[in-house]
């Protein structure tokens, strides 16, 4: 009912797909997805429909890039966030923490981008580096939804680029954060989709590579 209200007020109209998607996957590292880290949650299912999204991913070349969170000794480079968040102070270089969860599925050629902050884009190359393989499409998975995916999507679309959220593939500490965050995004910033239509849009490429 409430996005129905959105819809006639002229909000939460679809973006849709573009031609030339990547896939970015953020911050799935034991730091979050280890349930016994302070910062951890159970996110099994979120993983295994993630793989499924890489699987066809690499099958038809199109981009990956994963993000992981890590910081200096002392989160020297971590800013008010390490002040704000404290319990990220296991997020350190070398860490188990900031290592991707081996159940990932990821491709010789995908790339990682190590953040310090909630968005994948801030200070990181991942504008030109969707921009040089011209990219028009973020399909996006990972965690936190109400922190991480949610900043990211953001600023993908400030930045010009079409987010589509998967709903299985995305997840958070609370079940009520993550519902609350995938309705603001849908209606605002960008469309939450299937994991299916994902995996539909993918099979019907014909390859960024091609």
């Amino acid at each position: 009912m409430a996005f129905e209200e959105y819809r006639k007020k002229g909000l939460a109209a679809r973006l849709g797909a573009g031609e030339r998607p990547a896939v970015l996957v953020i911050d799935l590292a034991l730091g979050f997805t280890d349930p016994s880290s302070p910062l951890g949650a159970e996110l099994g299912e979120q993983i295994r429909a993630t793989n499924r999204i890489l699987s066809l991913a690499h099958q038809k070349r199109v981009p990956v890039v994963f993000t992981v969170v890590a910081y200096e000794e002392g989160m020297a480079d971590a800013g008010l966030w390490g002040k704000k968040m404290p319990a990220m102070e296991i997020l350190k270089k070398g860490s188990r923490f900031v290592e991707l969860d081996p159940r990932l599925e990821k491709g010789a050629q995908d790339v990682i981008l190590v953040k310090k902050y909630a968005s994948a884009f801030f200070g990181t190359p991942l504008v030109s580096l969707l921009t040089s393989w011209k990219v028009d499409t973020l399909i996006v998975t990972g965690c936190t939804t109400s922190g991480c995916v949610r900043a990211s999507v953001i600023d993908a679309i400030s930045y010009g680029f079409r987010p589509l959220v998967v709903r299985e593939a995305v997840g958070d500490r609370l079940g009520m954060a993550h519902e609350a965050n995938l309705f603001d995004i849908d209606a605002k910033y960008g469309d939450v989709i299937s994991l299916e239509e994902a995996l539909h849009y993918l099979a019907t490429l014909h390859g960024n590579g091609e």
